[in-house]
């Protein structure tokens, strides 16, 4: 998730969590205005940052083959050895642009990239779809194109792009298809208790894993109840608790101007919030704050 599972989030969560997660896809590298040209675009995945042992398959957005087999390739001579192709993001701006879940309606266009890209890659390529941007029906007429080519694996949100988060998953069209795809599946969306992924593993067993996007913000110990079923509320809470204090700790010391920190403090609370016993209306006190100490001092009281 853009801005949120960032190196900063990893590194907070590995420390909290060690082992619970092995593998994560970094948020999107967009190919507009030259990643290679602007270094900042790619310090989320230098080596350097990522010597845990949480994997990082880095993500790229966008459209333009020459920019990505760039891209790409110069992440496998970082030591990646697979990339994925985001067609699934629902942010309008994007999708407007024929990016992310915008490039849905055009398999041509996709199957034109695809031929372009996939002989001159130096790494394996996954990609992120959803069923479309408007209509359902889209990633069905995408789909062979997405056979013919030798992906990693396929992760599927079941939701259209215009839906943003909006909505329910759609579960009867992902079970159409599912068995239609020749690559491994990957199934995101909506796990936000270990109950939702028991679920979708048992009515879905041809699914390889499971991406956990927002809930493992609106629950952080989501991860390790998935391999720890009894792990008692009480536990849970208070490795919530301490997650959450890690991570506010670790933005102070990593964003020395006070409004960088407030903004970062702010993007992760709005979903944090949810782990912890509090009503939203408790959980907005924070939002209304002007200052990082003030900030500080309410989230402390949350989590005494």
């Amino acid at each position: 998730m853009q801005g949120l599972t960032e190196v900063l989030f990893r590194r907070v969560y590995e420390e909290c969590f060690p082992g619970a997660i092995p593998l994560a896809v970094s948020p999107f590298i967009s190919l507009t205005h030259g990643p290679l040209n602007n270094p900042s675009k790619l310090a989320d995945v230098l080596p350097q940052n990522n010597q845990g042992s949480i994997a990082v398959i880095p993500q790229i957005l966008g459209k333009e083959p020459e920019e990505f087999v760039q891209v790409a390739n110069y992440l496998g001579d970082w030591g990646y050895d697979e990339v994925n192709w985001n067609m699934g993001c629902p942010m309008r701006m994007v999708a407007a642009k024929h990016r992310g879940s915008g490039l849905l309606p055009y398999p041509d266009e996709v199957r034109t990239i695809l031929d372009s890209i996939i002989p001159r890659l130096h790494v394996k390529l996954s990609v992120k779809v959803r069923l479309g941007l408007k209509d359902k029906e889209e990633i069905f007429r995408m789909l062979p194109v997405l056979n013919d080519y030798p992906l990693a694996s396929v992760t599927v949100h079941p939701r259209l792009g215009r839906q943003q988060y909006n909505g329910v998953p759609d579960l009867d069209t992902f079970g159409r298809l599912l068995p239609l795809i020749k690559h491994p599946v990957i199934y995101n969306g909506d796990i936000v208790a270990p109950s939702d992924a028991h679920n979708i593993l048992q009515r879905f067993p041809g699914v390889k894993s499971l991406m956990i996007g927002r809930g493992i913000l609106y629950r952080p110990t989501l991860p390790v109840e998935l391999g720890r079923p009894t792990l008692p509320d009480q536990e849970r809470l208070q490795a919530n608790k301490h997650f959450i204090r890690r991570l506010i700790t670790t933005i102070r010391s990593t964003f020395p101007l006070e409004e960088s920190a407030l903004r970062k403090t702010k993007e992760y609370w709005c979903l944090l919030w949810k782990s912890l016993p509090i009503s939203e209306m408790q959980a907005r006190t924070v939002l209304h704050e002007k200052n990082m100490e003030t900030v500080e001092k309410l989230i402390d009281q949350f989590i005494q």
